[in-house]
């Protein structure tokens, strides 16, 4: 329960040492850049810094540096173990009721049971943070918040140098310069194992065809490797600017950066009602109006990418049906037109039943059949055993939740690994009955394609 107190501005509280105690403080500040806040943090925190704008950008979020860590590398209970983590920090909070709600912003590995070694072993099975410094532009506000999680006695003195450093990374972002900046300079791509992907795509269409699964989606990597380190800010401004229509964000960790722009919404919370949107089924964008309305109306009634599509309602609708009442799920899907690509969509939404949290939500719905397949259990050990890479974070919730119990998830797809000079893309699609490898190779760059224009790469295929 939030306490309506702030105990950094009052000298004569007492509170025992070693008690838990998550202060906040939240500040109106005039228009700023997100990205030039996130810039302000380069030096002090290059490692400690996240960003988050949702797709109709009504929300924008960035943190820097870290008040505390919730991480968990459970394979059956990563979900609990941040629920319970956030849930203890929620009831130690102490703020006043014109103070922003602090946030826990992170994400999931894809599949945790997955253990090749890979670009990813620095990212455990669930990373999540709360910020230092959170920047938050909602609903035409900007405001930064002072976040301190402590059980030492000198808070007061601890809380006084986070508002000297708050001050100083808004002057930073206000003042100097902040460009746009050009894209890297691309020397080589290497696609990650091709002929092994061609062989899984064929190897589970036969599958299918065996009855071993009704779809498994498939993914694979490119390898982008760049003249010379590739900063943080750059990746984030050009994919921000570039996929307008999308969930845009991107988390630090040991050196790397896990971004990118999606379309798809996992799972949403505002005032006790659910939202999700389910996305499966996709088409190219046409070169002229005409062709995208043909190519729109083909997607519409495509009995392949249909069927993708309806196994991904089927499922989402089970879930809410569990943990929500007024449920209310579109009876056809409609397009949904991005950049690059054009997919089918049904929205579904519902009230929450008390005492289900976000993280609850999303652990039954990960991974929806759009980013693993149908039956669950059954596509995830063909992944395991055909795709013979680690997706990490790729197609994983990645997202936020606040103190009030609001949040919102994505699926992290159209998104990439940057590694100072390098970068590993990832992009997949549902395999059935009558899949192709040819088709399903080519389908793959299509969504590679914002981030490789991001990035500055040129598509050859």
């Amino acid at each position: 329960m939030n306490r309506k107190l702030t105990a950094t501005r009052n000298p004569q509280l007492k509170i025992s040492q070693n008690e838990l105690r998550f202060f906040t403080e939240t500040i109106d500040v005039g228009r700023i850049s997100p990205l030039a806040f996130f810039e302000a943090g380069d030096s002090s925190y290059k490692d400690e810094r996240f960003y988050w704008q949702n797709a109709d950008k009504t929300l924008t979020l960035v943190g820097i540096g870290h008040a505390t860590v919730l991480t968990s590398n459970s394979v059956n209970n990563r979900f609990t173990h941040i629920s319970t983590g956030w849930k203890k920090l929620c009831a130690a909070l102490i703020k006043e009721e014109k103070d922003m709600e602090p946030v826990l912003f992170g994400g999931f590995s894809f599949d945790p049971k997955n253990k090749k070694e890979s670009e990813w072993n620095s990212f455990p099975s669930a990373h999540f943070v709360v910020p230092s410094f959170q920047l938050t532009i909602k609903n035409g506000r900007t405001s930064i918040s002072i976040n301190l999680v402590t059980e030492t006695d000198d808070a007061m003195k601890e809380f006084d140098r986070l508002r000297d450093e708050r001050d100083r990374l808004i002057h930073i972002a206000q003042v100097e310069e902040f460009d746009v900046l050009s894209k890297p300079e691309v020397i080589w791509v290497e696609e990650v194992e091709k002929a092994q992907y061609m062989h899984a795509v064929a190897d589970v269409t036969k599958k299918i065809n065996n009855g071993e699964a009704e779809k498994v989606v498939i993914a694979r990597s490119v390898k982008l490797n760049f003249e010379q380190k590739v900063p943080a800010v750059i990746a984030l401004q050009h994919i921000s600017n570039e996929q307008q229509e999308s969930y845009h964000f991107g988390l630090q960790k040991e050196g790397q950066l896990f971004f990118g722009a999606t379309p798809e919404r996992l799972i949403e919370i505002a005032n006790g009602r659910a939202y999700s949107s389910c996305v499966a089924g996709s088409s190219k964008r046409g070169k002229s109006a005409a062709e995208d309305r043909e190519l729109g109306k083909e997607l519409l009634e495509d009995h392949k990418n249909k069927e993708e599509h309806q196994y991904v309602v089927d499922m989402i609708s089970q879930v809410f049906q569990t943990f929500c009442s007024d449920v209310e799920i579109p009876k056809v899907p409609k397009l949904m037109k991005i950049r690059d690509i054009q997919h089918l969509i049904t929205p579904i939404e519902g009230q929450l039943e008390r005492g289900i949290d976000i993280f609850r939500l999303i652990e039954a719905l990960h991974p929806t059949p759009a980013l693993g397949g149908v039956p669950r259990e059954v596509s995830m050990e063909i992944i395991r055993n055909e795709e013979n890479m680690d997706r990490g974070y790729y197609a994983a919730p990645i997202g936020w939740t606040d103190t009030s119990g609001d949040g919102e998830f994505a699926v992290a797809i159209r998104s990439a690994l940057l590694d100072g000079a390098t970068a590993y893309l990832y992009a997949g699609g549902g395999i059935v009955a009558d899949s192709e490898p040819d088709k399903e190779y080519e389908e793959t760059w299509v969504k590679f394609r914002p981030i490789m224009r991001a990035l500055g790469g040129k598509l050859n295929g």
